[in-house]
């Protein structure tokens, strides 16, 4: 049966796409580069990372241990590995990277080298491939790996992306289709400030159980984001799944209001990233990060929480989980 697998389930390496001068890092390039090897070196400690970069001998001479670490040599435009990466589905226990579009987020970015990249990585995975028209970014969706998925109606609806599809229903095919989706839990309400993406998922509400929800809660009523926020919360506990079930919602707190260069940045607790024994958080040096990680510890009592300061990245407009793929235990790293 095909299946998009769950965060949550076993893994078998996290993708990295490591910043470089051509890209929007290059203003505070060593800043940057330092935030990827701490998320890295985290990760190495429990799987495999591959890292895409520009030039392997300078991206190495930031690590101090290559230990699960590998590196291929590709071209990238930016680092956002999340969304442009390939998506890994499982039918009989075999495992398939599919290839979607990725236009830079409704062409509003160039793209062209992000999008050509998993056809170019393809040979190091362990999996069969498959090219997909439909744009689709891994930060749009959340899967709990039994059929069901999470997404937005302003990313997947939004006429700067598939611009022929204009019914959820048409959307929903092509999610059974391509990644054996049986249901679609749209949210139609929700964003963050400074968020390029049309209000991905990954920064708003994800799965950490197959019937587990956490989502970002806004208590502040002066805030701009509370009165979204408070729509996407009553539309969470109105969601139902296969069984007709409600689910079990985890809120998250929110960041006190962030700036860089006079520009609110998308500071969310709800980008983590889960691995194999552990749970990286985002933390923005903000009072609210410490209530942040205790959530998590409660949440994922059999991993280890590991705070990493995300600061540098939000001035992007994106966090810890949109620098990251992962790819299940059905797929090997070779050639590497």
């Amino acid at each position: 049966m095909l299946r998009l697998p769950a965060e949550f389930e076993e893994q078998s390496f996290i993708q990295l796409i490591f910043p470089h001068a051509q890209s929007d890092w290059a203003p505070y390039l060593d800043e940057a580069s330092q935030n990827f090897v701490a998320i890295a070196s985290a990760i190495a400690r429990f799987e495999k990372c591959l890292i895409v970069c520009d030039e392997i001998a300078r991206v190495k001479s930031y690590f101090t241990s290559f230990k699960n670490l590998y590196f291929v040599q590709e071209e990238s435009d930016d680092t956002w590995a999340r969304d442009c990466s390939g998506m890994t589905t499982i039918d009989n226990d075999q495992a398939k990277v599919m290839d979607f579009s990725f236009t830079g987020w409704g062409d509003k970015f160039d793209a062209s080298l992000d999008n050509a990249l998993t056809a170019k990585l393809q040979p190091y995975y362990g999996a069969s491939y498959q090219k997909e028209r439909f744009i689709l970014e891994g930060g749009a969706i959340e899967s709990n790996g039994e059929g069901l998925l999470l997404t937005t109606s302003q990313c997947l609806m939004n006429p700067n992306r598939n611009r022929k599809l204009t019914q959820k229903f048409e959307v929903e095919a092509v999610l059974n289709q391509t990644l054996g989706i049986q249901k679609v839990l749209w949210l139609d309400h929700g964003y963050l400030a400074g968020d390029d993406t049309d209000s991905h998922i990954d920064t708003l509400a994800r799965f950490v159980k197959t019937d587990t929800i956490v989502y970002l809660r806004c208590d502040n009523k002066e805030d701009e984001h509370y009165e979204a926020l408070q729509k996407m919360e009553r539309a969470l506990q109105n969601l139902r799944d296969l069984n007709d079930q409600p689910f079990k919602l985890i809120p998250l707190p929110m960041t006190e209001p962030i700036f860089y260069n006079q520009e609110r940045l998308p500071a969310t607790y709800a980008n983590f990233l889960i691995i194999n024994g552990a749970v990286l958080v985002p933390t923005y040096s903000d009072p609210q990060d410490k209530e942040a990680l205790a959530i998590f510890q409660e949440l994922f009592k059999e991993r280890e929480i590991i705070p990493i300061e995300c600061s540098v990245l939000i001035r992007q407009h994106g966090s810890l989980h949109c620098v990251s793929m992962q790819f299940p235990k059905a797929v090997t790293l070779r050639g590497v």
